[in-house]
């Protein structure tokens, strides 16, 4: 495959997989801490350097996405960690809430690795198929490109509708 690094068109899946899974593990946790981190700064009464950093990331860390990430791991504990991996973008609200909150660091990353598993293996299969349809035909990529975008807008409207139906009272 022409333009395709070799390690990713000649070498193993798992290879792939093992590349990824370390990605969002470091990312899950480094979210994780910064939740915490902040959570610090803001009981903390100084105001050095230090703490304004601090009062930016807090402020990051507002508005309805942060809300709905705190609601679900209210309702689901810390069996919402995982289940938050199969999202876009929630997952870095519900890592940094469950840091905020400081939920227990050995239940977190317990509940984060089942997680991490599911995300290195979608994105590992999604990418390694999008690299072989373009390989066959850019037509086909861009073809699967349009699906999984498809898709992928389709169950966020989805998710959104039904999220306003149950905030709607009856």
């Amino acid at each position: 495959m022409a333009g395709v690094p070799s390690f990713i068109s000649e070498g193993p899946w798992l290879g792939l997989f093992a590349f990824l899974f370390c990605v969002v593990l470091l990312r899950a946790q480094g979210t994780y801490w910064v939740g915490r981190w902040v959570r610090s700064g803001a009981e903390s009464a100084s105001h050095g350097d230090e703490e304004r950093r601090r009062a930016r990331f807090a402020r990051r860390l507002s508005g309805p996405s942060w809300d709905r990430a705190q609601d679900f791991l209210d309702r689901w504990g810390f069996v919402g960690v995982p289940l938050s991996f199969l999202t876009i973008g929630f997952q870095t609200m519900v890592n940094a809430a469950a840091g905020y909150t400081r939920m227990r660091w050995d239940l977190y990353t317990a509940a984060m690795i089942p997680g991490c598993v599911a995300w290195a293996t979608i994105y590992s299969l999604l990418g390694l198929s999008l690299i072989d349809a373009f390989g066959r035909s850019p037509w086909l990529g861009i073809g699967v490109l349009v699906g999984v975008v498809a898709l992928a807008w389709g169950l966020t409207r989805l998710r959104r509708s039904a999220g306003s139906d149950a905030r709607t009272p009856r």
